[in-house]
């Protein structure tokens, strides 16, 4: 540009008319980068989401357990042991319970890691029905039988179950004698309390069953009196050895009684028989009499009198008269001795 003076002087062009240098264009190249981030997202979310609902559809149940499965939060299904599937992504919930284990309640007691039982007063200490003071301790056996029910129907089952069995022990053990709670009555409380509190629990419906109730132990608070009830008891013990020996010594003695008095009973029914048959004998020996009677009376009564003398005087000489009348000169006497001994 030429100037007043004469000279000359250079000026930028304006700004806008300058030409522009050449650039790539980036923003298609930017565009299909971000497409393709995208889609690599989606596909990861969707693989994600995919994985998940494969892996939350199956389960698995156990031997010892049942399993409650919910449909958005409403007990639908009891699952038996095994795999099983349901529904993802939280629409189908399962909750496994061990119904097939036997669980325990200590009263009066609790078990320490190694296996010691350590005593607790406060539930142990109970009052009998003649009023004294004894401690108590009760095993308590029991089983999930309803699992839907001891899920839903109470906050703590097992809680209600403790303090049931608390209030009917203690209810028995009230109406019981001290003696009866610490020597021989222990079978019958037992038996009283299941029978109460399965009553109860049929009622309360709570999933539980009640399957044994065990006295563990029960003896008085004091150690004196701990002391008289063992002498007691040591008492009983003995009495009992007694009568088990005295019935032993009464089988072992049965058996030679009964053979002996089989043997009287026999001797005598021989004696019966051997006495039966002398009479028999006897009175047919007086009737073959009585008919040699009947026919010769005299020789009869002769040979019964001369038999009659032989019995009474075995010792004396018999003679018989042979003389036919008096005055006769034959001899009169006949000694039988000759004639027995054949006149030596």
């Amino acid at each position: 540009m030429e100037n007043q003076d004469g000279t000359y002087r250079w000026s930028a062009p304006p700004k806008d008319s300058q030409p522009k240098p050449s650039q790539p264009a980036s923003g298609s190249k930017n565009k299909s980068v971000a497409e393709k981030v995208t889609k690599i997202v989606l596909l990861s979310v969707l693989g994600i989401f995919l994985l998940v609902g494969v892996l939350t559809c199956f389960y698995t149940v156990d031997d010892k357990q049942q399993a409650v499965v919910t449909t958005f939060g409403q007990a639908t299904q009891i699952a038996d042991p095994g795999l099983h599937f349901k529904a993802p992504f939280g629409i189908q919930q399962v909750e496994k319970v061990d119904v097939n284990v036997y669980q325990k309640i200590e009263l009066g007691y609790s078990t320490d890691k190694n296996g010691n039982a350590v005593t607790d007063s406060g539930e142990s200490a109970m009052i009998t029905g003649d009023y004294n003071i004894v401690n108590v301790d009760f095993f308590v056996e029991y089983k999930i039988t309803d699992p839907v029910a001891y899920l839903y129907s109470s906050n703590d089952p097992e809680l209600i179950l403790r303090n049931l069995i608390q209030s009917q022990v203690r209810n028995v053990v009230g109406s019981s004698y001290v003696d009866s709670v610490l020597t021989d009555g222990k079978e019958n409380i037992q038996m009283q309390v299941k029978d109460l509190v399965s009553e109860i629990l049929s009622e309360y419906e709570i999933g539980l069953t009640l399957v044994d109730v065990r006295i563990q132990d029960a003896e008085p608070p004091t150690v004196a009196v701990i002391e008289a009830f063992k002498s007691v008891e040591t008492a009983k013990q003995q009495a009992e050895a007694v009568v088990n020996e005295a019935i032993a010594y009464q089988n072992a003695q049965l058996p030679n009684a009964q053979a002996q008095a089989d043997k009287l009973i026999q001797n005598a029914q021989y004696l019966k028989t051997k006495r039966v048959n002398e009479a028999i004998e006897q009175v047919a020996m007086f009737s073959a009499m009585y008919e040699e009677y009947a026919d010769n009376p005299d020789i009869t009564l002769s040979r019964m009198y001369y038999e009659a003398i032989s019995e009474v005087l075995p010792g004396v000489k018999l003679y018989i008269n042979t003389a036919s009348g008096e005055g006769s000169d034959v001899q009169m006497l006949l000694p039988l001795e000759s004639l027995v001994n054949g006149g030596n």
